[in-house]
């Protein structure tokens, strides 16, 4: 039977399938016809509309902060996805799927996950919190009484958790992610230039020049938009400076939650947390120079996953691998 780990995020969706790692990674975008509802594309594809759909078509998210905000849309794009990385034949066997969720979900939250996958096409869902995937993902040791402290920047929330005995000792969940420095960067390009650029822009504008301190190497880049005094194309230069100082809203309630999870750990596991340091995942985690600033207002050895953005698929995965060890972390 092939079982299945899910992480349902609120920019990608990944999904590993026992045996064969990592079959699925795509974005988390439906786009459908205003009028009829009609699917017209889902993933990739959805995603290049983004901005770009004439009056008809609506490209939706169906994920806002890492839970379903769209029930209809996350169970249609979970069926699509299953059927692509299922072969037809085995499909009729409905199988096992552990998927990733925040550690801040509420009960509702936790039944729209739970429906959408089972009616995808699952025989059972097993829940496990993302910072607690992303811990077994890294390779640390969530089941020894060891603590262990994980923070995984996705697109709508930051998790961090302190891991031991299979649990979570400490943990802070902030609606704040990858996507705050996406809008952070169009509010301020709008703002100080008059101009209007889309989500895919400032994505890019955040990868290419984005940091969240001085990494002593500043960068810069042509951005074209809409000028809204004359409605007309034009293009301006960005600066990695000014990009920094328009995203350190969310850059420090990041550092802030860090602080708030490190004050409300146990001081025994504290003492551990000084050995091993902090390990940072998810897509956020790969903004430049967030590990440095976090290095430095933590005072702890910081250390980033060679593969931030797959860490909490992979931790699912290797639950379903080992169920005997890891069953301790699940909930239904």
């Amino acid at each position: 039977m092939p079982d299945i780990a899910v992480d349902l995020g609120t920019a990608n969706t990944l999904i590993q399938v026992k045996g064969e790692g990592i079959v699925l990674n795509e974005p988390s975008v439906v786009a459908v016809e205003r009028r009829t509802g009609k699917v017209r594309a889902i993933g990739l594809e959805a995603k290049r509309m983004l901005g770009r759909t004439p009056e008809g078509i609506i490209a939706v998210k169906p994920m806002r902060d890492g839970v379903i905000a769209d029930v209809d849309m996350a169970e249609r794009m979970l069926r699509e996805y299953l059927a692509r990385v299922l072969p037809k034949r085995i499909f009729r066997i409905k199988p096992r799927v552990v998927i990733g969720v925040p550690s801040g979900i509420t009960e509702m939250e936790r039944r729209a996950v739970r429906a959408a996958v089972m009616a995808a096409g699952a025989k059972e869902v097993w829940l496990i919190s993302e910072p607690m995937a992303a811990a077994i993902g890294v390779g640390l040791p969530v089941v020894s009484p060891r603590g262990s402290m994980v923070v995984n920047i996705g697109g709508g929330t930051t998790e961090i958790g302190v891991i031991a005995l299979s649990g979570i000792v400490a943990d802070a969940s902030i609606r704040t992610g990858g996507w705050e420095f996406d809008e952070a960067i169009m509010a301020f390009v709008r703002k100080s230039y008059n101009l209007l650029i889309g989500e895919a822009t400032a994505e890019s504008i955040k990868i290419q020049i984005g940091s969240a301190r001085a990494t002593g190497q500043e960068r810069e880049m042509d951005v074209n938009g809409r000028d809204l005094v004359s409605g007309i194309p034009k293009t301006v230069r960005l600066y990695s400076e000014e990009i920094r100082e328009a995203i350190q809203e969310p850059v420090h309630a990041i550092a802030s939650a860090v602080r708030r999870a490190l004050e409300i750990t146990p001081p025994e596991l504290s003492a551990d947390i000084v050995d091993e340091g902090i390990v940072m995942t998810g897509g956020g985690a790969l903004l430049k120079g967030l590990d440095l600033l976090l290095a430095e207002e933590t005072q702890l050895p910081i250390h980033v996953d060679s593969e931030p953005l797959s860490c909490v698929v992979r931790g699912a995965g290797m639950v379903l691998d080992d169920w005997d060890k890891y069953s301790g972390v699940l909930a239904r």
